[in-house]
């Protein structure tokens, strides 16, 4: 299955200790990058994050946010900061030695107002990290079938060009003796202007031109390449470098036939393979 590099996916469940919504982005790249951002208490999810990714997809560059908002009943469960308590007291006892203060001590209540003292219940990341990553799984499965869908439309875009490549490159077959023969029947006017006619000097420069002229071989290779490719879209893997380098080929073929071209047809349609095959570079770039 071809996948496209270029995807996007969302999801925001709502769990009873709060809000979470997940992002990810893909686009193109030569290799896969990852890059996330998380809320500092989730950081120690990134590396199992990083490893799932790895294991799903082989490139991209790949953007994961994850945005998290805790309800409001969590900061409603309250626990006194022991440590702060401590030294808070332990201060205390201590400007009542220096200063011989022998007055009541301060209350509970006292204590409890002071700044630090009670403190909003601290969410327990552990207990909630399983569900965190089974919501990224969630979203990772929507950006690999985004990315499904985008790549079964590339396929088919290609496999029109490669419909068209085929189409253009049928009349220079069926042309080429034609244009072989218009060649031959100019080459003898010139010759025939210029010195003595000689027949077997006649046939040297025939041969030495068809053998210029002879764009066969490079017909040949372009239905061999077209050939690769759709099979190429039929693996069940990861390619795109495999492609790259196919309508690299392609265009080489293209560059060659254009040069040797000596006809306004066989050019035209030189010019018109170029243009299909540039469109399929442009959509191979953004396939996994």
């Amino acid at each position: 299955m071809i996948r496209s590099m270029t995807a996007f996916a969302r999801t925001e469940p709502q769990e009873s200790w709060g809000q979470l919504c997940w992002e990810l982005r893909s686009v193109n790249h030569r290799y896969l990058d990852i890059s996330l951002r998380l809320p500092e208490e989730f950081r120690r999810l990134e590396l199992t994050i990083r490893e799932r990714i790895q294991e799903q997809l082989k490139r991209g560059k790949i953007d994961g946010t994850l945005y998290f908002q805790a309800n409001k009943s969590n900061n409603e469960q309250w626990q006194i900061n022991q440590e702060i308590t401590r030294h808070l007291w332990e201060a205390l006892q201590q400007i009542n030695t220096i200063t011989g203060n022998k007055a009541t001590p301060p209350n509970a209540i006292d204590i409890l107002r002071w700044q630090g003292v009670l403190e909003p219940k601290q969410l327990d990341v552990e207990e909630i990290s399983e569900t965190v990553l089974q919501h990224f799984d969630t979203a990772l499965a929507q950006l690999i079938a985004h990315r499904a869908r985008e790549g079964a439309q590339l396929a088919n875009l290609i496999e029109q060009r490669c419909t068209a490549i085929a189409a253009e490159i049928d009349p220079i077959r069926n042309e080429l003796p034609t244009i072989l023969q218009a060649q031959r029947e100019r080459l003898e006017t010139r010759l025939a202007e210029l010195v003595e006619l000689n027949s077997e000097r006649l046939e040297q420069e025939m041969v030495i031109f068809a053998q210029k002229m002879d764009v066969a071989e490079e017909l040949d290779r372009i239905e061999t390449h077209l050939v690769e490719i759709r099979q190429t879209l039929t693996q069940n893997q990861p390619i795109g470098r495999r492609l790259d380098f196919l309508i690299q080929e392609l265009h080489r073929e293209a560059n060659t036939l254009g040069s040797k071209s000596n006809h306004i047809n066989t050019t035209r349609h030189a010019v018109e393979l170029k243009v299909l095959i540039e469109q399929m570079r442009e959509q191979t770039q953004n396939i996994e």
